[in-house]
């Protein structure tokens, strides 16, 4: 009977090593949690009859280090939750790994080659359907410009023109300025801003584009001030263009002088910004705090093209593991909850970093010592009993 139980002992520390020895292995291992066996004791009938490894379970709950990797598409988890996939066999599958790249198709996959799941892009304020994150990789069409945003001082300074505006002559007016203008096909023009003071509370502005005017009339915009400097109204400030020989469409530009002033001294601009933009072709995704996906093109241009999702559960302890980082769900643990990071139980994202392993290799060490203690312990029993018996059988 001693034989056995003692026997039992060594082969239950023999089970606790490779556990011992599996969490020492994977220290560095990102998103792994580490083991712990539980020994119970083995009963006959109403005696004891040694023991035996019940059960291994993984500390699923308790968070590794955050590791800074600088790399765009590295999230670690910062809280509950569990990023999303499904491999090849249609199997959903968890994990606390954020090492993500978008493959040869521009789906989105994990270190793995699982295809990450997440929601489409929010359109109308909704958010998108939940399934694969597809990153589009081709170009995006270019936007006209509509509108332009100018802030300055038009300074009270100014004297007016003795002659009519000429804007190939620079004193016919006192400031001249130059703003984008994109058309329907991306091409890039030059909306110049003359401006021209015409009397104590009005400036005149007047328009040309990649040289010549915009209005054969030559009708400028008219900026109206009161008498502490602001501007009070605004009358011509949309300027239309025809159509290029490039096939782009004929369209108009808003000026919004908003802002603008008439304070003595220095004519100084602050704003001179156009919307619209050239077409674009992909150049990268980035991932933000709240799990967005924003894909960013050659013309400075971005767009959010999806949001990664996570996983959280009831029982995330008692969730299946399939691999050293990634587990299923199973009836114990309860359905998966899928929101975007940092939305109900889900914690936010840290961007450019991953989740370390949560081994402590100093209480690995100590457990490695205890179990290497508890082994010479039931080695010597093994031991005592051959003497006891050696001994008995000389007597006999």
């Amino acid at each position: 009977m001693s034989f056995d139980i003692a026997l039992s002992g060594i082969q239950a520390i023999n089970e606790q090593l490779n556990t011992v020895s599996n969490n020492i292995a994977n220290a560095a291992t990102y998103g792994f949690k580490s083991g712990r066996a539980n020994f119970a004791s083995v009963m006959a009938g109403s005696r004891p009859n040694g023991v035996e490894i019940g059960s291994v379970t993984q500390n699923i709950t308790t968070n590794g280090a955050t590791q800074t990797t600088g790399r765009a598409l590295d999230a670690a988890i910062q809280g509950r939750g569990f990023f999303v996939s499904v491999n090849n066999q249609g199997t959903t599958q968890y994990s606390r790994v954020g090492i993500f790249a978008p493959d040869a198709t521009g789906m989105l996959v994990d270190s793995n080659g699982n295809k990450v799941q997440g929601y489409g892009p929010t359109k109308n304020g909704a958010r998108g359907p939940m399934g694969d994150v597809q990153i589009p990789t081709g170009q995006i069409p270019a936007v006209a410009t509509t509108g332009i945003a100018y802030t300055g001082n038009l300074s009270a300074d100014w004297t007016v023109p003795a002659t009519a505006f000429d804007s190939t002559k620079n004193d016919t007016y006192n400031m001249v300025k130059q703003s984008i203008v994109y058309d329907s096909i991306g091409t890039q023009h030059t909306l110049s801003q003359y401006f021209v003071k015409a009397d104590a509370d009005t400036v005149n502005v007047f328009y040309s584009m990649d040289g010549t005017a915009v209005d054969a009339t030559a009708t400028p915009a008219e900026l109206k001030f009161d008498t502490t400097g602001a501007l009070v109204s605004t009358a011509g400030n949309t300027i239309p263009y025809s159509a290029t020989a490039g096939g782009a469409a004929a369209g108009s530009v808003t000026i919004d002088y908003k802002g603008t002033t008439r304070f003595a001294g220095v004519a100084a601009t602050t704003t001179n910004r156009s919307d619209g933009y050239a077409s674009g072709s992909f150049v990268g995704v980035e991932m933000s705090a709240d799990g967005s996906l924003v894909a960013k093109y050659s013309n400075d241009q971005s767009q959010v093209v999806g949001t990664i999702a996570l996983a959280t559960f009831a029982n995330e302890g008692a969730l299946s593991p399939i691999s050293e980082t990634s587990w299923v769900a199973n009836a114990e643990s309860g359905d998966a909850l899928v929101d975007p990071p940092g939305v109900g139980l889900s914690g936010k994202l840290s961007t450019g970093a991953l989740e370390g392993s949560n081994v402590d290799i100093t209480s690995e060490l100590v457990g490695l010592m205890t179990s290497q203690r508890n082994y010479q312990a039931n080695s010597k029993v093994l031991t005592t009993e051959n003497q006891m018996m050696q001994a008995l059988m000389q007597a006999l």
